[in-house]
């Protein structure tokens, strides 16, 4: 079963109401806003890493980056980097790479939501691939996957290239 199915199987078994779309490719959170035409806090991108005690899922606004400093810190991890490539592709192998959901619930992984993503009304993010994603309210994205909430991020300057 197809990530995008599992996805949909667990929510409709929660009795959660959802939206399905399809877009373009997306490779990066801020397209995907972009090709949904919803704010890039709208979406909840999913950034993995690695600590000592394992691997974790950290969900934040597409507008934002991991500040790994202050999560491992919130943490009380002594050691903390993301994960690579390969890492994720061994993880997410049903996944393209990077374009995995933000329910580490479905993968035995911890989740920790950045609270300015806790404040969004309704959510969306990709769903297994780079041009399916899942529409749903916060609040029943929190029931799901029980996510601990904390500030982590830091929202990204959009440099300019010449």
């Amino acid at each position: 079963m197809g990530v995008l199915n599992k996805l949909q199987e667990y929510l409709d078994q929660n009795r959660t109401t959802y939206r399905h779309t399809v877009h373009p490719t997306a490779y990066t959170a801020r397209e995907v806003a972009a090709a949904e035409h919803v704010p890039a806090c709208g979406i909840a991108k999913t950034v993995v890493f690695l600590s000592e005690n394992g691997y974790g899922m950290a969900v934040l606004c597409a507008d934002s980056v991991v500040d790994l400093e202050q999560l491992r810190l919130s943490l009380g991890l002594s050691r903390l980097r993301l994960a690579t490539e390969a890492e994720l592709g061994e993880l997410f192998p049903q996944c393209e790479l990077g374009a995995m959901p933000p329910f580490g619930n479905l993968y035995n992984l911890p989740v920790y939501v950045d609270s300015r993503l806790s404040t969004q009304e309704e959510i969306a993010f990709n769903a297994g691939s780079h041009k399916d994603v899942i529409h749903v309210r916060f609040r029943d994205y929190e029931r799901l996957v029980n996510p601990a909430i904390m500030p982590f991020a830091r929202h990204a300057t959009t440099a300019k290239s010449s």
